[in-house]
């Protein structure tokens, strides 16, 4: 097991490096945010989608634009090959869906790590837990960093940058601390929680040198909102969370520059008719992406659905997944913190807090489908559209150059192919490179 994901991370890193090629998919079943629609096709020029229809004589023009035939099918999908990873194929290639659901790639703007890293773990940590969320379909991901001293924070912020340049599936770092309540600090070392004064707010923004894209700030701490406007000011999107605010303070953290809720329900007071808390600050707003962890666990299932429907094409599915994410039950680490994990849930072996999760935003899908009856655009949609939004990656920007979250003609050629029954992720295309 472990040979054949240390394989799939290497083949990963090769593919990112190589130039991408042309490649077009056809007789596909398309799902995202827009709607679906049936023998649906797309073709890439091997650095964005540029067409996209449900007519043959258009698929073949588009493919003659590009420099391929669109008679020869190089590439097919069949339960056979779909586990392993780029045996078939290859980035300049046609490939026949035959019948099975094409969406745009999945973005996980909140996730720590999966195969037994964490994205605190240096770069070979990165590249193994990015591989993970990549064989279940994640083409995109901002990488959560704990709570840590504050110079272990900073050097990891730097590994972050580091890495950027070289891998376009690593959108940047999200801090989920250290400005957190104490009464909410979840899997957090106490230890490391700091109220934001300035002078740490500027460490942070320096180590991350343009990489940090979200922090997590409680409010309601002494210099919570100075600092909300401090990092918004820097072009950071602030995320009320592990909080114990008000309505009154949330919506003060809102005006002054947070556009996120970091996973609603969790590590937050809750709704009250006398205490309405941080949540309907956020549902009020519509310039606020609301997280959402749909594992059933974190948030059981008709909450979820209460959930879901209090912002429309705002709630965005995350996973707070840890290194444990697609692995065997046992014993992790969090951080500096002993977790324990028991079918497939996660707790600090102190505590019995819960330390994040074991999800996967393919898994994320599939119950909302499956199990939720959530119709597929909008299951969709908020592992895709809605994440890329928070941080307005769902139009041309200086990060991902082209556009994310949509199968549509100038976004980026993030593409998977789905099983139509399970909804399991079969193929994936990241930034035009063929991945699985």
């Amino acid at each position: 097991m472990e040979q054949s994901r240390e394989r799939f991370a290497n083949e990963v890193d090769v593919a990112l490096a190589q130039s991408a090629r042309p490649f077009a998919i056809h007789n596909a079943r398309k799902v995202d945010a827009r709607g679906v629609a049936e023998h649906y096709w797309l073709v890439s020029d091997g650095s964005a989608i540029i067409a996209t229809g449900n007519r043959d004589d258009d698929f073949a023009a588009a493919c003659a634009s590009v420099g391929l035939d669109a008679d020869t099918d190089s590439s097919s999908v069949s339960s056979a090959d779909s586990g392993n990873a780029m045996t078939t194929g290859s980035a300049g290639s046609v490939t026949d869906a035959a019948g099975r659901m094409m969406t745009p790639g999945y973005v996980d703007i909140h996730a720590h790590g999966s195969w037994g890293s964490s994205f605190d773990d240096g770069v070979q940590g990165i590249r193994m837990a990015r591989a993970g969320h990549m064989m279940h379909g994640t083409t995109r991901q901002v990488l959560s960093l704990i709570t840590n001293p504050l110079d272990v924070m900073c050097a990891n912020l730097q590994t972050v940058h580091g890495m950027m340049g070289a891998r376009p599936d690593i959108l940047g770092a999200h801090l989920e601390g250290p400005f957190l309540a104490l009464s909410r600090k979840g899997a957090h070392d106490p230890e490391c929680l700091k109220d934001p004064v300035p002078e740490y707010v500027d460490r942070l923004l320096h180590a991350a040198n343009g990489c940090l894209r979200q922090i997590t700030i409680a409010p309601e701490l002494p210099h919570g909102i100075d600092a909300i406007r401090r990092f918004a000011a820097a072009g950071v999107v602030p995320a009320v969370g592990h909080c114990d605010a008000d309505y009154a303070t949330a919506r003060k953290g809102f005006n002054a520059g947070a556009g996120i809720m970091t996973h609603m329900f969790n590590a937050m007071n809750g709704l009250h008719h006398r205490k309405p808390g941080p949540i309907p600050a956020a549902v009020e707003d519509p310039r606020v992406t609301i997280e959402l962890i749909n594992d059933g666990f974190h948030v059981q299932d008709p909450m979820v659905r209460l959930g879901f429907g209090f912002a429309p094409h705002r709630i965005a599915f995350v996973t707070d997944a840890m290194a444990a994410t697609d692995c065997p039950d046992g014993h992790y680490l969090l951080g500096a913190l002993d977790v324990d994990v028991i079918d497939g849930h996660a707790r600090l072996v102190s505590n019995g807090a819960i330390a994040g999760s074991t999800l996967t935003l393919e898994k994320a899908v599939q119950r909302a489908v499956l199990e939720l009856g959530f119709t597929p655009t909008d299951a969709v949609e908020a592992a895709t559209l809605t994440p890329a939004k928070a941080f307005g990656f769902d139009h041309a920007n200086p990060v991902t150059k082209q556009p994310l979250g949509l199968l549509a003609p100038g976004y980026a050629a993030d593409v998977l192919l789905l099983d139509p029954a399970t909804w399991a992720v079969e193929r994936v295309w990241c930034d035009a490179h063929l991945l699985r």
